[in-house]
């Protein structure tokens, strides 16, 4: 039998090496789709370079509404899912396309207009707010893209029992950042997490009317895709994402995260 020259050996050997390399080695990436809040206030780009260098994992993340975010983990496009839509991740989980959800951590919403207030909204009940600014004559400015934000603004109309007309209501079906730099220039109002708002606020000149309400908690969850469902997802990655964040080193590094000495997230307890 002829001997195999040894630079052919060497390119066998690491081509058979690769090829049998366990699962948890291979798949090396995490697909992580989340809302634009913890893309935006730069929650994202302080946790996860200390979860990628713990785990050995690169999290790629897609920033879209939670709606959307739940869509993409809906058709397996993503490994796990960080979202603030509770109702809709509790179904999202009971219709069998989620696992193991776990509280994160939470923060609150806040109705933020121009300084002038022409509706009257500042106080703290949110629901008056809302009725004040659906008869006032400045304009509101929606995310109208079925985020988690969206979805909590279209049940405080349904309860305050009260929506502007068309003329003065405007779905941007864009993200929360545009949102904002959108009412900026209308000097309308809108509703935003205060970690998104609170990264904007110097560019925007906007200024917060409405905040804490008990109604405007804003708690975020985390889901792995099922892998029954979807046989090729990163269940494995998706479930040290999820233990990570809520360890001790998780908490530490989501209430650590304090852009302006000012804390925008809190870590949940439970």
């Amino acid at each position: 039998m002829r001997l195999l020259h040894p630079l052919l050996r060497g390119v066998l050997a690491a081509c058979l090496a690769l090829c049998c390399q366990p699962p948890a080695l291979a798949q090396q990436a995490l697909r992580l789709s989340t809302t634009t809040s913890t893309e935006n206030s730069g929650l994202l780009a302080h946790l996860l370079p200390q979860f990628e260098a713990d785990s050995g994992l690169r999290v790629q993340v897609i920033a879209v509404g939670s709606g959307k975010a739940l869509e993409l983990a809906k058709n397996g496009d993503v490994d796990v899912a960080l979202v603030h839509a509770r109702a809709a991740e509790d179904k999202f989980v009971a219709d069998g396309h989620g696992v193991e959800r776990r509280d994160v951590m939470y923060n609150d919403f806040v109705v933020v207009g121009p300084a002038a207030d022409p509706s009257g909204a500042r106080g703290r009940d949110v629901l008056a707010a809302f009725r004040r600014i659906a008869a006032g004559p400045a304009r509101f400015v929606s995310r109208g893209d079925n985020s988690g934000t969206e979805q909590m603004e279209q049940s405080y109309w349904r309860l305050a029992g009260a929506r502007p007309p068309a003329a003065r209501y405007v779905a941007a079906g864009q993200g929360m950042g545009e949102v904002l730099n959108m009412a900026a220039e209308l000097q309308a109002y809108t509703l935003a997490d205060r970690a998104t708002f609170s990264t904007y606020k110097a560019r925007t000149g906007l200024e917060i009317l409405v905040e804490g309400d008990a109604r405007m908690f804003n708690p975020y969850g985390i889901i792995a895709v099922n892998p029954a469902r979807h046989p090729g997802v990163n269940i494995q990655g998706a479930r040290r994402l999820s233990e990570w964040l809520t360890s001790a080193a998780g908490r530490r590094g989501i209430a650590a995260f304090r852009p302006a000495g000012q804390q925008l997230f809190f870590p949940s307890t439970r």
